[in-house]
């Protein structure tokens, strides 16, 4: 986080304390997370990075260094961080030292990953969700941060019953009002799925349903491959229907090919542009890790989902 100079002047000589905004006296206030920090964070802990770091006579690793590991890019927090608090405060923490800005994917709502099964799991009940959620807010606290919450969350309706569906909006929108009161300088944004999944209208009433007027926005693309143009143009369409426009962020991080004729490491797809402020959405962002595959599916057969592939971040490099 920047630094709050103060200066102090005492007995004739001038002195200069540099204090972390979040240790400043005085309640934290609400602040722009983009505009308190000098850039995105780049991980060095990443799954390509540690890659990159464990396997320095590989051939491929001067490209990926190069291409994906040295790029900024969000890090996904499931029930594999514990204790949560633990991992989420090391994070921020880290990046707040460095006067940076971090990205984190909340990632642990029950039964995640309805219709596509391979990313199953999460939290064991709405009660442990809750606690989750809770403890991932309080850790990040008055820090700056992007926040996606719940990539899939909402397109996943299709695939579940009513009782379901409304059990998961009261965990989304308990998990939106934790950001809104334990971590003021973060931002928030409701997963929205993407372009080719649930016509906008629908999604709009979704997002709503899952208390969207407690987050700074929405997500949109996170771990597709649709273009930042058709994303934009169904990021406008959702806010049309909307009770009030929010703002939305795109996933660029695979669509620099733009989309093929499957979501699951697809062949021929490519590397989008690297974080960055505007650009249609207010941001765009590495939020799916480059590499990371999707499942036990299409180039990545037999490879888990979440797990870091050479070979998959070679295919996103060269766009084959």
């Amino acid at each position: 986080m920047r630094r709050i100079v103060k200066s102090l002047v005492a007995t004739g000589l001038a002195l200069a304390a540099v204090i972390p905004a979040h240790q400043a006296a005085g309640a934290a206030t609400t602040g722009n997370p983009t505009r308190s920090t000098s850039g995105f964070y780049v991980d060095p802990d990443s799954n390509p990075a540690t890659w990159v770091r464990n396997n320095p006579n590989d051939g491929r690793k001067t490209a990926i260094q190069n291409s994906i590991a040295s790029k900024p890019m969000a890090r996904w927090f499931g029930n594999w961080s514990s204790p949560i608090g633990t991992a989420v405060g090391n994070f921020v923490g880290t990046a707040d030292r460095a006067d940076k800005l971090p990205v984190l994917v909340a990632y642990n709502i029950p039964g995640r990953d309805a219709c596509g099964g391979h990313s199953g799991g999460g939290a064991g009940s709405p009660a442990a969700y809750r606690t989750w959620i809770h403890d991932f807010a309080v850790a990040v606290g008055n820090r700056p941060a992007i926040v996606v919450v719940e990539p899939d969350a909402l397109g996943d309706f299709n695939c579940m019953n009513a009782d379901q569906i409304a059990e998961r909006n009261g965990m989304l929108s308990y998990a939106l009002q934790q950001f809104k009161s334990n971590a003021p300088n973060a931002w928030a944004y409701l997963d929205g799925g993407n372009a080719g999944w649930v016509a906008a209208d629908v999604m709009a009433q979704r997002l709503t349903g899952a208390g969207l007027a407690n987050a700074h926005g929405f997500a949109l693309n996170v771990s597709n491959y649709y273009t930042t143009a058709q994303s934009v143009t169904y990021g406008k369409a959702v806010n049309s229907h909307l009770p009030a426009q929010k703002p939305y962020v795109v996933d660029t991080s695979r669509n620099g090919n733009g989309t093929g004729n499957d979501w699951c490491n697809p062949p021929g797809r490519k590397l989008g542009v690297t974080s960055q402020n505007g650009g249609g959405p207010e941001m765009r962002l590495w939020i799916k890790v480059p590499g990371d595959s999707d499942g036990d599916c299409g180039i990545g057969a037999g490879i888990p989902a979440g797990t870091f592939s050479p070979d998959l971040a070679t295919h996103l490099i060269n766009g084959n």
